[in-house]
């Protein structure tokens, strides 16, 4: 799923943090940041509220987190 600028970045880190699998975001240029590393969290939330914040692409391992982040979505209309 598409993602641009985040807001609600402590609600977004919260939902990664109860997730079950791996989940990664995936820039155009094949950059992959794991969100379940604090250090790319870190690289991969200042990429989503910079510039290229809308060429990025969340993936989950496991599909009973995809829900999770769906709702996230659903109540967040402006992320995606």
């Amino acid at each position: 799923m598409k993602l641009s600028k985040i807001e609600q970045v402590n609600e977004f880190l919260a939902i990664v943090d109860s997730c079950k699998g791996d989940v990664t975001l995936r820039s155009v240029d094949g950059d992959i940041f794991n969100l379940k590393s604090k250090l790319s969290q870190y690289i991969a939330i200042a990429a989503l509220l910079g510039q290229h914040g809308d060429e990025l692409e969340l993936f989950c391992s496991d599909s009973s987190d995809e829900g999770k982040f769906m709702n996230f979505l659903m109540e967040n209309p402006g992320v995606q």
